[in-house]
Parts: structure tokens; C-alpha cells; sequence
């Protein structure tokens, strides 16, 4: 049963927190604690997925698939295919009953699904949210291929994906998009009905899918005249429903569920998917890190629930292991990162500061001890042309003015020298080519040249960094926001900055990288146009961005 108590302002139970508090915060961090913890306060059932008795699918009368369909994380032999069961999304419980429904699945050569390849079924279970995570192996490599699933009369709709190309292909061209920061409060997803009219082999999620700040009854600027959003939107998430239901808000959005449809997507998280600059066990407010550990696994459960994700990233308690490598033949490695998870709190309170003794100390990290010498080694490794490194928050140095009292963000990498420097010199020690970063998270995009010396403009040029701006986040923006001509300034590394809200589109090929920057004019406002604001090339073998 679920503790009976008031919740307090925290949204967990007074019975909970004296329990965690009670509890040894390394035991809470064992899979044993911390599951036995996670399912007193949420009530999902220690004896697994099938506690949940079977339903017949002739109890589902409305449409279950209001939350569309989504593939990810492509493999050259497989593909993970996701929708969730929710004919009433907005509700507690999806309106469904806790009990297991059968789901059918089919992968075809084609839309019209005259040419199956494999199908089968697959529990949708109550501990679980109704959410399926299908994952389908022995498929040969690069191929596009159709999908959908099937609930008693119910049929999904039709979502595309690809299998990966052979790790030794050789492969002339690779095109994906990098995108992040979806505000809903803050305007219309209408950057992904573009993308989803792209032609793309991948998307990289970097950051940011939801946010768990309140959203209004009229969706914040949106400003809905159509429709009212029910009470519980407009609240902090802090508990697992909370955050079940605000993920049923996002992806109920047709231009999201467009883009997921389109393309297969490789996620990952920043802050806003659990609490605003949070850092390892360190929440953003002043709670005991053991009750912010109790949000965090119902942050990262939720997460999981709802991201086509693969089961070796199911979390256990308030851990889970999103940083993972794909390869695309011999053009490109992936080395997908989380830096929000291990790394040390931000120095000097966070936010912008004057760098000093503290954020400088060696003992500093950004993506913990075992992550940061898993991406060195996968670099010694690699024979890739192009070592890209998705990630959440600015790599390059970005200075807010060109005189000596600057300050730089305690949040970004800047706020960890030491431990980006250790990166790069594990970059030169490699003895690679062709560094790409990703990056979401400021609401704008950055085209940087990285430096082994960023206080040298004249140093040599180690990689590239695409940082990509948001969906939403951040409202109409501007192409030339204020501080436009001081960061151009006191940043020379600095090659493009623009203001507006979009995603950017990056070519790989064997002789060059492209980024195009993609913006919209308006997100308060829907159906806004897409354009190019910028377009940037870099030579494989000789780093630095020039315009195209």
C-alpha cells in the first residue's frame, strides 16, 4: 500500500522521507535499497513485471495510441521499437486498468507492411506504464524499414526507422540532426514538423526533453483558446506520476510525435528530465540528497518509460547507464555522453562566475572517473573518420565579455577545466581525427572551433562543436540576441551564434562535415517556416569551422 501520510511539499509522504533519512545513503545507492525504497514510495511491485494479472484487450475502447510510436538506438543486426498504451493520457493511469495487455508488433520492407520481416508480441505491464520496449534483433544492416503496433481493434500509426550500417561499411555519406530544449510552456514544437519532412539516418536528442516546471491550463505561451489543461500540469513534478503525466503532455504534441515517427532517435538527458542544474546527487533546492535521490529514480524511471530506449538502460533506483557507443560503418563512432549523473557539484554557487580556485581544482569532473576513461579508450579504439561525442552542455570556453573580470558558466564545461582538459589531452593522445561535439542546452546556436589552448586564439584547432539550439525553450528569440557582438568578441573560436529556436542538421562525409543551422521565426505562434541561418564546413583532417 502506499503510505497512507500527507505529502509534504516535496510531494513524498513524511513516512517516506523518514525512511530514506534512516536509511545509509551508500545502501540507498545499491539496486537492493534503492528499489526497495522506489517501490514503497510509488507502489510498483517488488515481485517484477508479472505481478500484473492479464487483461483481454477487448477492455480498451478508446484508441491507445495517443502517444504515437518512436524507434531508437539503431544497430546494424537490430532496432528497438517503443509506443505506450494510453487512451486517456491526461489521467492517472492512462485510463487503464492494472492489469498486463497483449501487444502485437510487425517490421516490414514497406508502409503497406506487404512484405513483413518479423513480428511478434509483447507485454504492455501497469509497473511499466503501459510502455513497450521492443527490441528486435537478426535484421541485416543499413536497411529501412516500417513498423506498428496492435491492441485488440486498435492499430497504431505506421513509424519508420533503419537499421545501422555493417561496422566495416564504408559509407559516403551520413546525415543527422541534433536537437534539444522543448519547453512546452514556451511555445509550439513546430521545429519538429520539419525535421520530420528531413531526410535523415538519425536523430540525437541532447538534452531537455521535458521540463518540470508548472504549465498553465492555456499551455503557457501557447496560449490555447481550443482546449484546457487539467490542474495537475500546472505543478513541479516531483513524483512519479508527476512525471508519467508530464511526459504524456509532450508527447502527446503531433509535430513530436511527426519527428518520432520519421526517424529513429538516440537520447539523452540534461537536468530539466529530473530538476533544473542538479549535479550527481546534489539537488537544485536545499533538501537532503537522499530524498532528491528518491525524485531522481522516479525522474529516470519515467524517462525510461517513455524513450525508445534499449533494456540495459533501465534504471535501477536512481541510477541508470545512458552513456553508450554506436557505430555507423567506418565514417562515424558516437560516443554518447551523460554529464549530469557523476558529475561534481558546480563551483561557487553555479551560475555565471568569475573562474577560480575552486572550479579549477583537478579533482573536478564532468563526467566522472569510469565514463571519462571509457570515451578515451573508445577514441584509442576507433577507426572511424568522424569521432562524434553527443552531450548536453557547452564544451567550448564561452567568455560573456573580452575583459579580464569575465565570467563563464559554472553549469557548462567551463565549470570543469580540468576536466575537459583531461578530455582533450586524452584527444591528442589518441592520435585521432575529426572531433565533432554535440551539444543542446543553451537555447541557441553556437558553431565553435575547439582549441588545445582557448585562451590562445592562434593554438592549434582540435575538433568541431555544433551546438544546437532549442525546439522551444527560450520563446521567439532573436537572430542577433544582445550579447551577440560581445561573445563574437571575446570568444575568436566563436564562428556562428544565432538566436532563434530550431535544430541543426549535420552531414558526415569523407572528405568533409557540414552543419546546417535550421531556425524558425516564431514558437509562440504555430505552422511558423523553417530556414537556414547558417551553414558551416569542416575538413576531415583539418579542423575548423568556414562558412559553406
Amino acid at each position: 500500500m502506499q503510505p497512507s501520510a500527507s505529502p509534504s511539499p516535496s510531494g513524498h509522504s513524511a513516512e517516506l522521507r523518514d525512511a530514506v533519512r534512516h536509511m545509509d545513503r551508500r545502501r540507498f545507492l545499491t539496486v537492493t535499497g534503492a528499489a526497495a525504497t522506489l517501490a514503497f514510495a510509488v507502489n510498483i511491485p517488488l515481485g517484477g513485471t508479472a505481478a500484473a494479472a492479464e487483461a483481454g484487450a477487448v477492455k480498451i475502447t478508446e484508441n491507445p495510441f495517443t502517444l504515437g510510436v518512436a524507434s531508437g538506438d539503431p544497430l546494424p543486426d537490430s532496432v528497438l521499437l517503443w509506443t505506450r498504451l494510453a487512451p486517456r493520457p491526461y489521467e492517472s493511469g492512462s485510463g487503464l486498468p492494472q492489469k498486463r495487455f497483449k501487444v502485437r508488433w510487425e517490421l516490414a520492407h514497406d508502409e503497406r507492411f506487404t512484405r513483413v520481416v518479423e513480428r511478434g508480441t509483447v507485454d504492455a505491464h501497469p509497473e511499466y506504464n503501459h510502455a513497450v520496449h521492443v527490441e528486435v534483433g537478426g535484421l541485416d544492416a543499413d536497411r529501412v524499414l516500417y513498423y506498428r503496433f496492435r491492441v485488440g481493434q486498435w492499430v497504431s500509426p505506421v513509424g519508420r526507422t533503419r537499421t545501422a550500417p555493417s561496422k566495416g561499411a564504408r559509407l559516403t555519406e551520413l546525415r543527422l540532426a541534433a536537437v534539444s530544449c522543448q519547453a512546452y510552456h514556451d511555445g509550439y514544437f513546430t521545429a519538429y514538423r520539419h525535421l520530420a519532412d528531413e531526410d535523415l539516418d538519425a536523430v540525437f536528442h541532447l538534452g531537455d526533453y521535458l521540463y518540470e516546471y508548472a504549465v498553465t491550463a492555456t499551455g503557457g505561451a501557447r496560449a490555447y483558446t481550443d482546449r484546457v489543461l487539467p490542474s495537475h500540469f500546472n505543478r513541479e513534478t516531483l513524483t512519479l506520476e508527476d512525471y508519467r503525466l508530464r511526459y504524456a503532455l509532450y508527447k502527446s504534441d503531433p509535430d513530436l510525435m511527426a519527428a518520432h515517427a520519421a526517424h529513429p532517435f538516440v537520447v539523452t538527458w540534461d537536468d530539466h528530465e529530473t530538476e533544473n542544474n542538479y549535479a550527481d546527487d546534489t539537488p537544485e533546492n536545499d533538501v537532503p540528497p537522499e530524498e532528491f535521490l528518491l525524485r531522481r529514480a522516479a525522474a529516470y524511471r519515467a524517462y525510461w518509460e517513455n524513450q525508445p530506449l534499449r533494456r540495459r538502460q533501465l534504471p535501477q533506483g536512481p541510477e541508470a547507464q545512458l552513456y553508450r557507443r554506436l557505430q555507423f560503418g567506418r565514417l562515424a563512432q558516437f560516443d554518447i555522453l551523460d554529464t549530469r549523473q557523476y558529475r561534481s557539484d558546480q563551483a561557487y554557487g553555479d551560475g555565471w562566475q568569475v573562474p577560480g580556485p575552486e572550479s579549477q581544482d583537478p579533482a573536478r569532473t564532468m563526467t566522472g572517473a569510469t565514463q571519462e576513461r571509457w570515451l578515451v579508450d573508445g577514441w584509442r579504439s576507433s577507426k572511424a573518420t568522424w569521432n562524434v561525442v553527443p552531450q548536453q552542455v557547452t564544451f567550448a570556453q564561452r567568455k560573456d565579455r573580452s575583459t579580464p573580470d569575465f565570467k563563464v558558466s559554472m553549469d557548462s564545461w567551463d565549470g570543469y577545466p580540468a576536466s575537459r582538459q583531461r578530455l582533450l589531452d586524452g584527444w591528442e593522445s589518441a592520435g585521432r581525427d575529426n572531433l565533432v561535439v554535440l551539444t543542446g542546452d543553451v537555447h541557441v546556436h553556437y558553431g565553435f572551433d575547439i582549441k588545445k589552448d582557448f585562451d590562445d586564439p592562434a593554438s592549434k584547432t582540435l575538433g568541431t562543436e555544433i551546438v544546437t539550439s532549442s525546439i522551444s525553450s527560450g520563446k521567439d528569440g532573436s537572430d542577433k540576441p544582445s550579447n551577440w557582438a560581445t561573445y563574437m568578441q571575446a570568444n575568436p573560436h566563436l564562428k556562428f551564434y544565432n538566436g532563434r529556436r530550431g535544430y541543426a542538421v549535420v552531414t558526415l562525409g569523407k572528405d568533409e562535415a557540414r552543419a546546417d543551422f535550421k531556425t524558425v521565426s516564431a514558437v509562440t505562434t504555430p505552422d511558423a517556416p523553417i530556414t537556414t541561418a547558417g551553414s558551416f564546413v569542416t575538413e576531415a583532417g583539418n579542423p575548423g569551422l568556414t562558412p559553406a
